[in-house]
């Protein structure tokens, strides 16, 4: 969101971000638990040298040549220095020292002696970058340590293919650029072991598009923070065309910024998350716009078109979760993630008043309001933001903790920023702001995922009791948790009136969402109750003025009641949605 006027640096800002590569881009239009935190890495310092290792003690693969020539190129290109070498008398703790990252390009079997290997674990120890390409993953079966490195061992491979692979992360430095599916022709490994687990996988193969795969769930591309290094892995990289693909050859310069740290990039494992934007139209149309402007949706990615409005999730608010979205600026531009707010019903405001926004601005002067913030309440931790944010024209990645009134918010992995709200934020739904026109964001994979049981309509479907049915109508009880927000219950024309529904059974209660219709109470409470016999109220209302109420509820109930003792108008109570959210 932004509130004042100010000069474009979009140029400048643009200029920042530029990455040479040495052809034009291809065509195309973790566990981490909630809250873990990754060591804040110092600012990325530019990439200057890097090593390429291609020793082969077993099969060599004939693409070496090719592939030390292909990082040469990237190396003219991109301003950094590349020594390629079969000699392990390398690997010594002085000479390391000087390059950011170290290329195994296809080593094969035993290549290096106990004291060589030493000399590596010392480098990859203090902060060196590790770039395994194809058949790294073929060496040294007998030093565990690297096997944890590189993050699986070679097992098979069927005949070289054309196959599908499914790029998981969008956000990364590596895989950004690259389409949803990619297709390709390579020799595709199985591994060992299943990496999921321990590392962040970027890319894995649909094992229904080729022959051969073993694995199921298959990464082929991944990434990791490994004993105060980084690596960095890809199984690609068999065939020569490999090395004059200009898809490849970018997500290569990807990954050896990814293991030098010259880039930003969150490597925590993840899993366990539920999409909610996945890319595709199915789940795009699980959304809903509140005001004004829109979004287009190309490649599995939202691109904002005019506002101000709010692309939101209308499925369920959700509690105690950690949320993560991509998002890409391609200038000095403006958008943000929203949380914990109530259904908007159409006014983008109301998330901006009632819930919190996650900005995402490239230069507003005040630090509240510039990306990381909490928008207008707390400013990120400036020089963490600093060190982990890639620039304008490329892909971040936010997690956005969310338990009770505590929120906390990482870019690319790094933690930086952490804000106990004032507002009722521990339930409600999450948003993507399209700011206005000119001011372009883009959004791809947002996912989430809650602790413990996820919040559910605990109503929905269930036995409801009412005191009353307007006469000669069809708005039955039932009507208010059919999940039809065409449909309603109304009352006959007295007071008091209510409505109870019975959830089958004591639930962890969270939430009361009333929808009232035009002929609302101005007056009711709202009651939780075991046993249908004794009642606790849970919120009482004497100034109601309608449209949609969300109460928050703690303890457990079976039945919920909402008595009505003041109408609005002459006619009865009537009610659109009656909403329980809990947990079974």
């Amino acid at each position: 969101m932004r509130l004042v006027s100010r000069a474009l640096i979009a140029l400048v800002l643009a200029a920042m971000s530029l990455v040479a590569v040495p052809q034009s881009p291809p065509a195309q239009a973790a566990p981490a638990p909630a809250g873990e935190q990754a060591p804040a890495p110092a600012a990325a310092a530019p990439l200057t040298k890097v090593l390429v290792f291609s020793k082969t003690a077993g099969f060599r693969h004939s693409a070496i040549p090719a592939g030390i020539a292909a990082v040469q190129r990237l190396g003219a290109a991109n301003g950094f220095t590349v020594t390629a070498t079969e000699d392990a008398g390398a690997f010594t703790t002085a000479n390391l020292a000087q390059y950011q990252a170290v290329i195994w390009l296809s080593t094969t079997g035993d290549v290096l002696n106990a004291a060589q290997q030493t000399a590596f674990e010392s480098y990859v120890a203090n902060g060196g970058g590790y770039v395994g390409v194809h058949a790294a993953s073929d060496t040294e079966y007998d030093w565990p340590w690297y096997g944890g490195l590189v993050g699986a061992y070679f097992a098979s491979h069927p005949a070289t293919q054309q196959a599908t692979i499914k790029v998981e992360d969008r956000a990364s430095v590596s895989t950004s650029h690259l389409p949803r599916r990619w297709t390709r022709t390579d020799e595709w490994y199985n591994y060992r072991a299943n990496p999921r687990s321990a590392v962040k996988v970027l890319a894995s193969l649909d094992e229904a598009s080729y022959t051969g795969g073993t694995m199921g769930d298959h990464p082929i591309t991944w990434c990791q923070d490994y004993r105060g290094g980084r690596s960095w892995y890809t199984g690609l990289g068999h065939t020569e065309e490999s090395y004059a693909d200009p898809a490849f050859i970018t997500m290569l310069l990807g990954g050896i910024q990814t293991a030098a740290r010259a880039k930003a990039a969150d490597c925590r494992p993840e899993t366990g998350y539920t999409p909610l934007f996945d890319g595709s139209q199915a789940s795009l149309d699980k959304w809903r716009q509140a005001g004004a402007g829109s979004f287009s949706l190309a490649d599995g990615t939202l691109s904002s078109v005019g506002g101000m409005g709010l692309l939101w999730y209308p499925v369920t608010p959700f509690a105690d979760y950690s949320l993560k979205a991509d998002w890409m600026m391609p200038g000095d531009d403006n958008g943000g993630v929203f949380i914990g707010f109530p259904d908007p019903q159409g006014d983008p405001w109301k998330p901006v008043d009632l819930g919190h926004e996650i900005q995402i601005d490239a230069s507003d002067g005040d630090p509240t309001r510039t990306t990381g913030s909490v928008y207008s309440f707390k400013a990120p931790d400036t020089a963490a933001r600093t060190a982990a944010l890639n620039p304008p024209g490329t892909w971040n990645s936010y997690e956005i903790a969310v338990h009770g009134k505590h929120v906390e918010i990482w870019l690319n992995g790094v933690k930086i920023n952490d804000y106990t709200s004032t507002r009722d934020i521990a339930l409600g739904h999450i948003g993507l702001q399209n700011d206005g026109a000119g001011l372009d964001i883009n959004y791809r994979n947002v996912r989430i995922k809650q602790d413990g049981a996820q919040s559910t309509d605990l109503a929905r479907g269930k036995p409801v009791t009412v005191t009353s049915v307007e006469p000669g109508s069809a708005h039955a009880g039932a009507n208010a948790v059919d999940g039809d927000s065409t449909t309603r219950w109304g009352s006959a024309y007295a007071d008091p009136q209510s409505i109870t529904v019975d959830l089958g059974g004591v639930r962890t209660l969270q939430q009361v969402r009333l929808n009232w219709e035009t002929a609302h109470a101005t007056a009711y409470t709202v009651q939780t109750s075991t046993d249908n016999t004794t009642w606790r109220t849970v919120s009482t209302v004497t100034a109601g003025n309608g449209g949609l109420d969300e109460i928050a509820v703690s303890g457990t109930g079976r039945y919920i009641r909402v008595q009505g003792t003041a109408r609005a108008t002459q006619w009865g109570y009537s009610l659109w949605d009656l909403n329980v959210f809990g947990t079974n």
